[in-house]
């Protein structure tokens, strides 16, 4: 189906392999039969180290479209992990700033109201990028009315988009 990716399919996760060897780029494919591939990449990611996941998050939207995406420094970011635009068409651009959380557990509306609350007066949209999955309190408190909207990017989303645009994976058939 467009725009899904089928479970059923394999996909294997890549790493570059640290190597003192003079082909570093050597990638090391991991066992995908062992366990389910959608959970190896979740317990990868849940590893990453904070600034990687942000920076994976960077490529991630910078290959939906968005220009200009930026990490923020990594502290003093007041709740914004990056920003970037996202133009429409050629005509309507908008400044969006995203924010990335590395759960195990879910994702609560007090998350989604503190980073609301980080926007500044420039930034038109919010995105909140997690590897898990949010409440139902969440998902409504990112599309109250009157509020200022958030997208909610959930684990399941993500492994999607970084299987859709190959970042750190490749397909086996």
């Amino acid at each position: 189906k467009e725009g899904n990716i089928d479970t059923k399919e394999s996909y294997i996760f890549t790493q570059k392999k640290k190597s003192k060897s003079k082909d570093a780029s050597e990638e090391e494919l991991i066992d995908t039969e062992s366990i389910n591939w959608r959970e190896q990449i979740t317990e990868k990611l849940h590893n990453l180290d904070p600034y990687a996941f942000e920076r994976l998050a960077q490529r991630l939207l910078r290959e939906c479209g968005f220009s200009d995406v930026v990490v923020t420094t990594r502290s003093g970011d007041g709740g914004i992990d990056g920003t970037g635009k996202l133009r429409i068409q050629g005509i309507f651009s908008f400044n969006v700033a995203f924010q990335c959380k590395r759960y195990k557990g879910q994702v609560g509306a007090s998350a989604i109201r503190d980073f609301r609350g980080s926007l500044g007066t420039n930034i038109e949209k919010g995105v909140l990028i997690t590897t898990s999955a949010f409440t139902k309190a969440a998902k409504d408190e990112a599309s109250s009315e009157g509020k200022r909207l958030i997208d909610l990017m959930d684990g399941e989303e993500l492994i999607n988009k970084l299987a859709e645009y190959g970042i750190g994976l490749k397909e086996i058939k």
